[in-house]
């Protein structure tokens, strides 16, 4: 954009669209924001605790992030950015916290390790490179590794109870790991947004129909779900952060920057522990190796929670298939979403896809005892009935137009904008929420160039993120002090 804009209008209150509507603020006093959302509540759908992985996405124990190469050398530079942009996001969080932003409840990061546990020969040798890269960037400098069983032990007994001790197994270990309650975040800032005069939140709203209007406005049609009232909105700039919904809304706006997306959903569950004696026994976040052919978000992982101030503890996230693209939409979302300009790309993945294409059913036909060995091989002592099924979130994987391939799946999060900058729209899932704050700053790169340059806008940022421009991978020092800080501000351990 080129002309600051009087109206801005955001579609989904998750933690997308309520750390945007923030910023925009800070940056732009007088705008008015309008936020919809489809449900009745505050980020009930992606950025829900129960729906959301919760771990505080840092590539410190997600082993996906950090792929051995056919030399057998370990790339790690999606973890060395994926853990810069959680150091940038907890910067933004202290900001919000020192300037009295989030109402005083229950905490929303807590401090809990954050394990990688792998077995094997071959597993342990790609541990060790991958720890002796990663401890070279002072970003992961404290991380621990031990093959030695009595440490081991000592860092996890639930999952070292009953375990053969001549079994090869390795572990590494990040103590300054934290638990995110993404809800929360966004339920604090969307609370605190709604006592700004200028800022709108409007609950159980469905979005029928985007237009863009010949003065480059947007005409957004709008149908209230309880009165069934529709009604109209315009909006200088758009934002479409609907999570899994944002692939249909795009649809509807007929910008040629979106023309061959598609969207490929996958559904999720967890085993749930029951027993508050055995949930006591674990403080970690433990992850193991993905299954080959497997999505990112099915990383198994036995993981400590903190929910609205309770310890809990979950296995999995087992992966499924539902045609819905939002847990609160439709079986319709997926057939519905084929258009013209999408099949092709959507059919070719499929195609190129057969690894995945085989996880997903083997993962959809597990039986409940399945399901349990697959816990036992992290917890050898796990008791069948301590143990419960829930459903978790719904992801929406990016399909991607691709001149070779005809379509790619696309893991990650991507940006669609139009080229005017008027409209951006948020594709895509992991790490999501917890990289949410950089995301949210290479929205205000792409749609507003001209403002991001200004003396002004570099102030506000820079207080907002003090590090804002500068590398923490790189600058050892910068990335010790700003982590002091922001664990000082946000009550973590040291």
């Amino acid at each position: 954009m080129t002309k600051e804009p009087k109206k801005i209008c955001l579609i989904g209150a998750g933690i997308m669209s309520a750390t945007l509507a923030v910023m925009l603020k800070k940056l732009l006093p007088n705008v008015q924001i309008d936020i919809y959302e489809r449900l009745d509540k505050i980020g009930a759908e992606s950025s829900d605790a129960w729906n959301n992985a919760g771990t505080g996405h840092s590539a410190f124990c997600e082993l996906n992030y950090t792929p051995e190469l056919e030399d057998g050398s370990i790339d790690i530079s999606k973890a060395l950015r994926i853990s810069q942009s959680f150091e940038v996001s907890k910067q933004f969080w202290a900001y919000l916290k020192q300037q009295n932003t989030f109402p005083n409840k229950t905490p929303f990061i807590n401090d809990i390790d954050h394990m990688s546990f792998v077995w094997g020969d071959e597993n342990i040798s790609f541990l060790k490179k991958r720890y002796q890269a990663l401890t070279k960037y002072a970003m992961f400098e404290d991380m621990l590794f031990s093959e030695d069983y009595d440490e081991i032990s000592g860092w996890i007994p639930l999952m070292m109870k009953e375990r053969n001790r001549e079994e090869k197994i390795a572990v590494t270990r990040m103590a300054i790991g934290t638990d995110v309650n993404f809800g929360a975040i966004t339920r604090g800032m969307i609370e605190y947004l709604e006592t700004l005069e200028s800022v709108r939140v409007h609950l159980g709203q469905e979005i029928q129909d985007i237009t863009k209007q010949h003065n480059k406005t947007w005409k957004i049609e709008i149908e209230d779900l309880d009165s069934k009232k529709e009604y109209v909105a315009t909006a200088d700039f758009l934002f479409i952060g609907a999570g899994g919904g944002a692939i249909t809304l795009l649809e509807k706006t007929d910008i040629p920057e979106g023309r061959g997306y598609g969207g490929f959903p996958i559904s999720g569950q967890w085993l749930k522990c029951t027993n508050p004696d055995v949930v006591a026994q674990h403080e970690a976040k433990v992850y193991g190796k993905a299954a080959t052919g497997s999505p990112p978000m099915s990383v198994p992982h036995l993981d400590t929670r903190m929910i609205q101030g309770e310890k809990a503890l979950l296995f999995g996230p087992y992966a499924g298939f539902s045609t819905k693209f939002l847990k609160n939409g439709s079986f319709l979302d997926l057939p519905l979403s084929l258009e013209v300009h999408n099949i092709w790309p959507m059919l070719s993945v499929g195609f190129h896809n057969y690894k995945l294409t085989k996880y997903l059913i083997e993962q959809v036909i597990q039986s409940p005892k399945e399901r349990f060995e697959a816990l036992q091989a992290y917890y050898p002592d796990a008791k069948f009935e301590d143990w419960k099924l829930a459903i978790a979130g719904q992801r929406v994987q990016i399909i991607k137009k691709d001149e070779e391939e005809g379509g790619v799946l696309q893991f990650g999060t991507e940006i669609v904008k139009d080229k005017d900058g008027t409209l951006a729209c948020l594709l895509g899932a992991s790490p999501g929420a917890s990289t949410s704050v950089s995301i949210m700053l290479d929205v205000l790169k792409q749609c507003f160039p001209t403002f991001l340059e200004t003396e002004a806008w570099q102030n506000t940022i820079k207080e907002m993120i003090p590090t804002y421009g500068q590398s923490l991978i790189e600058n050892a020092e910068l990335c010790r002090t700003t982590r002091e800080r922001t664990t000082r501000i946000l009550k973590l351990e040291a």
